[in-house]
């Protein structure tokens, strides 16, 4: 990673007795930032905490000396240093002098944007929230650099303080072929948001720190005129922004809707609740909360819809390691407190540790996919003794052994709760075709003909519960698991250590058991095996406590799996 800083144009502005303890720190290359107050000690300010360059204190001769070398300050109180990137912004007293300076280290990072590259070629708009001085101009200043130089898009920066693209009128190096356009005033931003796209044809917009109803506005209207976005905007969290009255419609608005007696029914909710307004303006969002450890929300108005609906979040941290690598990792919680907390833990832990040399490392702690295809299932509810059942030699990962439950009058907040907390291989759907069984309280599903015709005509088993008393769902939960499914860790431990081919034939084991044995209580034939995957396949029956068969025909011999 290649960083640029002209450190040494940002410290001749300062004091000799601020500048010297600099240029021998041994943590030079780190520096945040440098504060100078009026009768106060001069402070430098780094990763790991302050640290005091003098005592000697400020005086009026010492911030005299400063301004001279700086710039008029702008009306949001900033100035700069022509040619760098660096930012000095002022604190006046009432009567409008000086009496406070901060001197932001600007640097240009190449590399920082690898985290996300994957994100830019798809041409959707991204959003980055951090607190400030965590390294979301740095970030998008690098962005720039990859959609203007390598990606060969038109990109136009909108620079309201001469943070992205430098002091002084050519911009910066570090924004590669990019253009920049200046804004004279702070509140005049939105204009000139708009000036861009109407006179000279981004395909790309830039926007550092959205903060204002207006700028909203334009940035929505940015959007919808086919203009792929990259800004930037203060909060720590996308949920704090979803709930901020000026930034939401960013993420696409919230609004009260009223629902009907039915509906309220089947979602198992309140007639009152909130919902998503519109499209988001952007489609991506990225939380930087250490400078090497991002959140990213692939699909927001997704996040928005699950988090107004309570219901669990997945979200995905992207880590970049020292040798370069990227480590993401994907985490399904009902607590958004705990992922975050649990991201850093693992960021913290991993620093001292040393690094693997794959590029890209995957984790998914939520549970590993189980999949198969299958072809030529023939399903025949007659006298047959035996269904055919034909397999392919490849895994599908779009196919999960996970039961599908369809929920009728019960919170469904309360049903995602209690299969987190038991770690239970169920899966919500609101399509109830699609529902392996249903869960409803009794008295609502006496009074709905229609969900018992439905269930009668698919085969589809109604689990009732009396009230929404979470000792009744939890064991309704958990008759629904035991009579269908192995648990997540049998199923793990079963399949460790067998080769691919041992795997498929388990595969076509329990594919048969849970779809065909236990639903249509018919018996299935199996594929023809050798002794020792037969075997095997053998044991995994005996773990659904099912009988079974071998039949013998000329020159295969093949596994019968019967119905208890």
């Amino acid at each position: 990673m290649l960083i640029a800083d002209d450190l040494d144009k940002l410290l001749d502005v300062l004091p000799d007795f601020v500048k010297n303890p600099l240029n021998n720190h041994p943590q030079k290359k780190v520096l945040i930032e440098i504060v100078m107050d009026l009768g106060r000690r001069p402070e430098a300010r780094f990763p790991e905490g302050p640290e005091y360059l003098s005592t000697v204190n400020i005086s009026w001769h010492d911030l005299d000396y400063c301004l001279k070398k700086i710039h008029n300050f702008s009306g949001d109180n900033r100035s700069g240093i022509e040619s760098t990137l660096h930012r000095i912004s002022s604190i006046k007293n009432r009567k409008g002098k000086i009496i406070g300076l901060t001197c932001r280290v600007g640097r240009a990072i190449f590399g920082t944007a690898s985290m996300i590259r994957d994100l830019l070629y798809h041409g959707q708009s991204l959003l980055l929230l951090g607190k400030p001085g965590v390294g979301k101009t740095t970030a998008i200043r690098e962005i720039t650099r990859v959609l203007s130089d390598e990606m060969e898009r038109r990109v136009v920066i909108i620079d309201t303080s001469n943070e992205i693209a430098g002091d002084g009128d050519i911009p910066h190096p570090a924004i590669g072929r990019a253009r920049r356009m200046q804004v004279s005033k702070p509140e005049l931003q939105h204009q000139v948001m708009i000036e861009a796209v109407e006179n000279h044809m981004p395909e790309v917009i830039i926007i550092d720190e959205i903060s204002t109803e207006l700028e909203v506005l334009a940035a929505r209207t940015i959007a919808e005129r086919g203009v792929q976005l990259v800004g930037t905007a203060h909060g720590n969290y996308l949920e704090s922004i979803i709930k901020n009255p000026t930034l939401s419609d960013l993420t696409g608005g919230i609004e009260y809707v009223t629902l009907g007696d039915d509906e309220a029914k089947r979602r198992g909710s309140q007639k009152s609740i909130l919902e998503r307004k519109t499209v988001p303006a952007f489609q991506v969002a990225i939380e930087i909360h250490q400078r090497n450890l991002w959140i990213v929300h692939e699909k927001v108005d997704r996040f928005v819809d699950q988090i107004l609906q309570g219901s669990i979040v997945s979200l995905e941290s992207r880590q970049l390691n020292a040798d370069g690598s990227i480590s993401i990792n994907i985490e399904r919680s009902n607590s958004l407190g705990f992922f975050y907390n649990n991201a850093f833990n693992s960021y913290i832990s991993k620093k001292s540790k040393p690094i693997e040399t794959s590029k890209i490392k995957i984790n998914n702690n939520k549970r590993i996919l189980q999949s198969f295809s299958s072809k030529n299932l023939q399903v025949n509810n007659k006298d047959n003794h035996f269904y055919n059942f034909n397999t392919s030699s490849t895994i599908d990962p779009s196919f999960s052994f996970a039961i599908k439950l369809y929920v009728y009058g019960i919170n469904l907040h309360q049903i995602e709760n209690t299969i987190v907390s038991l770690n239970l291989s169920i899966v919500l759907t609101r399509d109830i075709l699609r529902a392996d069984y249903i869960l409803a309280l009794r008295p609502y599903i006496k009074q709905n003909s229609k969900i018992r015709e439905v269930a009668k005509s698919k085969r589809i088993i109604i689990y009732t519960v009396q009230n929404n008393n979470s000792s009744n769902i939890v064991r309704a939960l958990k008759q629904i698991v035991d009579c269908t499914s192995l648990s997540y860790s049998d199923w793990y431990n079963f399949c460790l250590y067998k080769n691919y081919y041992e795997r498929i034939a388990l595969f076509e084991v329990r594919y048969a058991i849970e779809k065909i044995v236990l639903v249509y209580k018919q018996s299935v034939q199996l594929l023809d095996q050798d002794y020792h995957v037969r075997s095997l396949q053998c044991k995994l029956v005996n773990m659904y406590s099912l009988k079974y068969s071998i039949m013998t025909m000329n020159t295969y011999t093949r596994l019968v799996i019967h119905p208890s």
